[in-house]
């Protein structure tokens, strides 16, 4: 394959590259193969439309391509049928093999295929976002192409940032139009990206090095895995100019062994790349030399922290070190060492192609750009956006995630994961961005955005991250290894009906102190739940203390279980109740003895005729 040195060379290149995959084409069809796709079926319905593509003769005027996630995982499997003569194309969910046919023949009514929300439509990357909710920087490539192919992603633009930077920036120049663009870390913490890279530049070092934090582990999170299974070589491009910026010729991509799909691509995208001179040696004839190499996390939550990270790396236990010294003055093995997570990476190149200012008219003040989310949880469309920042709450849920499942009523919204807190009907209409997230008792965090509904009780939620963080502490300091535990045992003791306004009152306490002691971030912020649950919620808290009841019916031990009137004596409930404690003769009402019954819902579940009331 051609070998590309410069930047002319790459930019002739990729125009006449993008010629050639459109040349005769009238239509492309996309077909969301990220993992979710393929989960949901995708892989049939991409080999389905391939063949009828042959047996209809359309070779020559139809394109197939799989591509990664779209981000309309609530109607996988999805695909894109696009009229190349015009560039309108259309979103279609819930895609069958049955339906190929009629698809690739362009007649959709016919296949039965429905249409996705206008809402989830995006611009591409510079046309006027104003008239949308989607902004799309970090996922401007994912659902656009093919994932494995360097040709498709050279047509859009791709290596292009880099050329510029080694062929007409200095490292410096680099270093300032990203602290100029006021790009924050999208890992959770916000720390400014450049100001990061300044102190890696600054440190003179034989060696440096530059780390892509993969290792996404917040429940309900799946950014980072969409980006890298869709889009590889926006990674890799921006962790050269990393590079280049700080002085280092190395690059680490720490990422969980859980994606295998990701790493497949990764390893094709950086043999890819090599092959084609872009990665290696003498850059752009530029002289300078930049490799990348991957290293498999066991899928420990704690190795998201960057010392915990790099030790991880280093073949040690993955625990977080003690700060200062910062990894950007001493890293992995004792150089100077930048680490950001793939969202942040994921911003880089189109910073450096469009410049400082064209980022800074994207989201507010203090926080320019959009951000990614995985909105999950009980809303009708589950998925991956990216939305500029100072968008509401409001308008994420009930425009882009169109309301809340089965027409319950919204209660919260948790966003930042184990570490973040929940946000209230009463701040829907707040922006999102760090420090508005933080006033309310959240944070950011790397994206996870997990949506409530009135079936939730609050004071479960606490217990479940505090589980997950329990799981995953790696037990260095004693205010997580054992504070946490205190946490979740008290959080158990109210939840089994054991709760007292003491044990109320020693929560706080005791979450401010792990606050102030903890080690690292994950200690830090692991009593955020609890504090924000007990902040917002504390009626519900009061409600499961003071009368042992659980408003959302979800504390087992607070729940009794009752017949009612319309019991027609079916004995269906008794005959499934695993403590045989339901007793009656057939055709006539059933009685629960409350003495022996242990909540465990069987004769709820079991029941057809709606007679057993849960109180």
């Amino acid at each position: 394959m051609t070998i590309i040195n410069t930047p002319e060379k790459l930019g002739k290149y990729g125009k006449e590259l993008k010629g050639a995959l459109s040349r005769n084409i009238k239509t492309e069809i996309l077909v969301s193969m990220g993992t979710c796709g393929i989960a949901a079926g995708t892989t049939p319905v991409l080999d389905e439309l391939k063949k009828e593509v042959l047996e209809q003769n359309l070779q020559d005027s139809v394109r197939i391509v799989p591509v990664g996630c779209m981000g309309i995982c609530h109607s996988e499997p999805s695909i894109e049928v696009i009229d190349m003569e015009s560039g309108q194309g259309a979103f279609f969910g819930n895609v069958t093999t049955e339906m190929a046919k009629a698809i690739v023949a362009k007649n959709i009514r016919a296949a039965g295929v429905h249409t996705v929300a206008k809402s989830w439509y995006y611009p591409e990357e510079g046309q006027n976002a104003e008239s949308v909710l989607q902004a799309r920087i970090v996922l401007r490539n994912c659902g656009r192409i093919n994932p494995e192919s360097i040709d498709d992603y050279i047509s859009r633009s791709g290596y292009q940032a880099v050329a510029k930077a080694l062929t007409s920036m200095k490292p410096g120049d680099v270093i300032r139009t990203v602290v100029d663009s006021g790009l924050r870390g999208r890992g959770g913490g916000g720390f400014p990206t450049g100001r990061k890279w300044q102190f890696a530049a600054a440190q003179k070092s034989d060696e440096k090095y530059v780390i892509c934090n993969a290792d996404e582990g917040d429940p309900g999170a799946f950014m980072d895995r969409a980006v890298l299974e869709g889009d590889p070589h926006s990674v890799l491009e921006a962790m050269i100019i990393a590079g280049y910026a700080v002085g280092s010729h190395n690059g680490v991509i720490y990422i969980r062994a859980e994606y295998p799909l990701a790493v497949k691509r990764l390893h094709q995208a950086i043999d890819d790349a090599k092959g084609m001179g872009l990665l290696g040696k003498n850059l752009f004839g530029s002289g300078f030399d930049f490799e990348i190499e991957l290293k498999y996390g066991a899928g420990a939550f704690v190795c998201g922290e960057e010392t915990a990270l790099i030790h991880s790396v280093e073949g040690k236990r993955g625990e977080p070190g003690f700060k200062p010294p910062f990894p950007a003055i001493s890293g992995l093995w004792k150089k100077p060492t930048i680490v950001n997570n793939v969202e942040t990476f994921a911003n880089v190149c189109a910073i450096i192609r469009n410049g400082a200012d064209w980022f800074k008219k994207i989201g507010t003040e203090n926080s320019p750009g959009t951000k990614v989310f995985s909105l999950t949880g009980k809303i009708n469309s589950v998925g991956l956006i990216e939305v500029p920042m100072g968008i509401t709450l409001r308008d994420i849920i009930f425009k882009l995630g169109e309301g809340i499942k089965g027409g319950k009523k919204f209660k919260a919204v948790q966003t930042g994961g184990p570490s973040g807190g929940c946000i209230t009907e009463a701040n829907l209409d707040s922006p999102i961005d760090y420090n508005s997230l933080i006033a309310l008792g959240s944070m950011m965090g790397s994206g996870g955005m997990i949506v409530l509904d009135e079936d939730d009780c609050m004071v479960n939620i606490a217990k479940f991250f505090l589980e997950f963080t329990l799981d995953e502490s790696c037990g260095r300091c004693t205010p997580c290894r054992i504070g946490n535990k205190r946490l979740h045992e008290m959080l158990n003791e109210i939840t089994i009906g054991n709760g007292t306004h003491e044990i109320l009152a020693k929560l706080r306490k005791l979450s401010e102190n792990i606050k102030d002691t903890a080690l690292c971030g994950l200690g830090q912020t692991s009593p955020n739940p609890v504090l924000s649950t007990i902040k917002n919620f504390e009626n519900e808290y009061l409600e499961h203390i003071d009368h042992k009841k659980c408003p959302a019916k979800v504390c087992v031990k607070l729940l009794s279980y009752e017949i009612n009137d319309s019991c027609v004596g079916c004995t269906l409930c008794a005959r499934n109740c695993p403590v045989a404690c339901i007793s009656g003769e057939k055709k006539q009402k059933h009685v629960i003895d409350q003495k022996k019954c242990i909540r465990c819902g069987v004769c709820y579940e079991a029941c057809k005729f709606h007679a057993i009331d849960k109180n």
